[in-house]
């Protein structure tokens, strides 16, 4: 099954005709992640298949309006609908209680359990099939990036050669496919018995850097992305604004993209003042070469 970013949204600050506020959906597994919930957020979602039953991680990146004034309408949509299984909401320091400040201003007493976690530099979610870490932004309240890390495939599991060995289905298999030695009747067997290595691979990576000012941490964080997803508020004309409100230019972004080596940049969260795509991508381009400014429900297969 593919790995599909949504682009649900990509102004900064206010929304205009063309974009809503700055939002991405990230498919994986049969399951959406929501990274940033502006408002605006439900009807894109509609527009673009992204099924809001089907989240089961939303991603904070900060508190200001513009990336979460979203959430009590979404959270509200979801148990008029009945859902009835987790939902997952990370955030900065502070995330519970405006979890419980959307509940009270939706009037909403939810029919599901919604577990808060507040963010920490590193990795804050990790199961067998993908991991999700954060980094600490430079803005001008707590700000956190977010980098997607698909799990890395060692080879393609052989079931007949463990039938043929005569290990039964079931744990013992799944141990064998995360690289752990097993016995069955007294006798060990090794993953290479079972695995053809020819065909590993190495998980996607995904980042998503929302509003900062650029600095040599990013890179290291972000280093290997198949998609460096990234905001470009300003252009270089206007690098002293961008200092001030600490947000990034697009040659900033494209500068972290190549110093990274990352496959593609994405630019998004874009200011209204930008009424062409043109001059943000031609600017960025000047340092990295795979760049794409983002559209208000761009689908981008990674």
């Amino acid at each position: 099954m593919s790995t599909k970013l949504v682009f649900l949204g990509t102004s900064a600050s206010n929304p205009t005709v063309e974009r809503n506020l700055t939002a991405t959906a990230l498919h994986f597994q049969g399951a959406w992640m929501l990274f940033d919930c502006p408002e605006g957020t439900q009807r894109q979602m509609i527009q673009s298949g992204v099924s809001y039953m089907k989240i089961s991680h939303i991603f904070i990146s900060h508190f200001h309006a513009d990336h979460v004034l979203g959430l009590p309408g979404l959270l509200a949509t979801m148990s008029m609908h009945g859902r009835d299984y987790p939902l997952y909401v990370y955030g900065p320091k502070g995330i519970a209680s405006h979890v419980k400040k959307a509940l009270e201003l939706a009037l909403l007493a939810p029919g599901f359990e919604i577990v808060t976690k507040e963010l920490r530099k590193g990795t804050i979610v990790k199961d067998e099939l993908f991991s999700v870490s954060c980094i600490p932004l430079k803005h001008e309240i707590p700000c956190f990036g977010f980098s997607f890390k698909e799990a890395d495939k060692m080879g393609e599991f052989q079931r007949e050669k463990a039938v043929k060995l005569g290990i039964p289905e079931g744990p013992l298999w799944a141990q064998l496919q995360k690289g752990k030695k097993i016995k069955v009747k007294g006798k060990q067997f090794s993953p290479d018995q079972v695995l053809d290595y020819t065909k590993a691979r190495t998980g996607k990576k995904i980042s998503i850097i929302m509003d900062t000012l650029a600095f040599a941490g990013i890179v290291d964080f972000v280093n290997g992305s198949d998609v460096l997803v990234h905001e470009a508020t300003f252009l270089e004309k206007m690098k002293a604004r961008a200092k001030e409100t600490k947000h990034s230019t697009a040659q900033q972004a494209a500068r972290i993209a190549e110093k990274a080596k990352c496959k593609k940049l994405v630019l998004t969260h874009i200011s209204p003042r930008h009424k062409s795509n043109e001059d943000v991508e031609n600017e960025a381009r000047q340092e990295f070469g795979n760049v794409v400014v983002a559209t208000d429900l761009l689908e981008l297969d990674v």
